[in-house]
């Protein structure tokens, strides 16, 4: 594979690696890895994907093998603060989708966008055009619920034929996670897994305001506007992560260095 290999902060939250560095480090991190079509896996990680990971053997592997794990929700950034890294700032998925893609038309990388029903894709190409005109989007399709090894396979080339430096998908958590983790060193490209990302900058979901991000009350802002679908997953998630985070808190030491325990090379 390409490249120098660089060390990234972490801090583990109940098990899981989350990458410790500010907002515009990882955006700067993943425009240097794109421009040079390095095949990367950046998870955007909050309390429910790291209570899945604790909970699944198989997902936890893939979240300890990715290259980012950036921290989606007040939580993981209070954790990380509390542990050492005082200038940790949230490092969402919307955030994320508009940070590279306005760092991408700056530097010339193509973004290739993959997920959900084509109408979504359509709105997203029309507000993209608007809000990045330089940017080059290498591409945009639907992936299927199950594809067949050639489908893959093609898609893979179609990818890689793009030149695209980044891959934007929207499969929801934990399937994107599992299909950059199959994807990497085949897709050469940065993969980052934006779940309903897409949505909200279509503009068919609303994002919570301000106030409620900054505050970690985001999840009771969507409970409220979706309650039929995520009352059971945040039922079965925050109060188990409730629990294991305090117990780490007051049991594991507070310095980066052994909350880190070993900085993972990327």
């Amino acid at each position: 594979m390409k490249g120098v290999v660089v060390s990234l902060p972490t801090v583990s939250i109940i098990g899981s690696p989350v990458t410790a560095l500010p907002f515009e480090a990882q955006i700067g991190t993943i425009a240097n890895w794109a421009k040079a079509r390095l095949s990367k896996v950046v998870c955007v990680a909050n309390v429910h994907m790291l209570v899945e990971a604790y909970w699944h053997g198989d997902f936890g592997s893939v979240l300890r093998k990715a290259d980012i794990v950036t921290p989606d929700g007040m939580p993981l950034v209070w954790m990380i603060r509390l542990f050492g890294f005082k200038n940790q700032d949230r490092v969402a998925g919307l955030d994320i989708l508009t940070g590279v893609c306005n760092l991408a038309q700056s530097a010339g990388v193509s973004v290739y966008f993959l997920g959900p029903q084509p109408d979504v894709l359509a709105r997203m190409q029309a507000k993209l055009r608007k809000d990045f005109p330089m940017l080059s989007i290498a591409g945009m399709e639907s992936l299927p619920f199950r594809q067949s090894i050639e489908v893959d396979q093609a898609l893979i080339d179609r990818v890689n034929a793009s030149g695209a430096g980044i891959v934007l998908i929207a499969l929801g958590c934990p399937k994107q996670e599992h299909w950059m983790a199959m994807h990497q060193n085949k897709i050469n490209a940065v993969m980052i897994g934006l779940g309903g990302a897409f949505l909200v900058y279509a503009g068919i979901h609303k994002r919570a305001p301000r106030w409620a991000r900054e505050n970690g009350l985001e999840w009771l802002y969507r409970l409220i506007q979706e309650p039929r679908r995520l009352w059971r997953r945040y039922a079965l998630t925050i109060p188990p992560f409730l629990y294991l985070a305090l117990k780490q808190i007051f049991l594991a030491p507070r310095s980066p260095e052994l909350a880190n325990g070993q900085a993972q090379s990327k």
